[in-house]
């Protein structure tokens, strides 16, 4: 199996201590390079062992040895990164949520389909080995007539004052489940 060449559009907590890790273990997957919008970026990328470390988003996307990229940017950001980032025919796993409503959701698949690459939302739960257990007790009928199904995410957040996701305008902590978009 060949290696995805993976480039980071930021040095955000998330890519540095849950993502970047995850993608080092994966045999299939290989972090070529990391981005900021600043010198920052090339400390980052040492300490994480990174090779390629670029002060500008354009210049990770420009790199013809990067085939996906991971954005986890504040949610406002993610529309305008995935349309440039698909534009540059690199596949893409955008952070949750990965738009700040449908419509927006809507627009970024279809670009992506556009481009012909692969558009994910990093809501690792869809993937959970227990759902295909549900979908096997729901088939069966052994719960009887299922009419409804709810869901809810939440995580602990701490600082909210100083939280970039308590930004209205930066798509305050809105939450929405894309995995039908994304999935059809």
């Amino acid at each position: 199996m060949d290696k995805i060449r993976w480039g980071v559009l930021s040095t955000a907590n998330i890519a540095q201590t849950q993502v970047i890790p995850a993608m080092f273990r994966a045999r299939n997957a290989e972090v070529v390079a990391i981005s900021s919008r600043g010198s920052k970026v090339h400390a980052i990328a040492s300490a994480l062992n990174i090779p390629k470390a670029y002060e500008s988003y354009e210049e990770l996307l420009n790199d013809p040895e990067i085939d996906a990229v991971y954005i986890p940017l504040p949610n406002h950001l993610h529309k305008e990164w995935v349309y440039k980032a698909a534009r540059q025919g690199k596949h893409i796993l955008c952070e949750k949520p990965a738009a700040l409503t449908s419509i927006e959701a809507a627009e970024m698949v279809e670009v992506c389909r556009e481009q012909k690459v692969k558009f994910m939302e990093g809501f690792m739960y869809q993937l959970h080995p227990q759902h295909e257990r549900v979908k096997e007790i729901i088939a069966s009928g052994e719960i009887g007539n299922l009419k409804l199904i709810k869901s809810s995410h939440s995580f602990n957040l701490k600082n909210r004052d100083y939280d970039i996701r308590m930004e209205k305008d930066m798509g305050e902590v809105v939450y929405m489940m894309l995995v039908v978009i994304l999935s059809k």
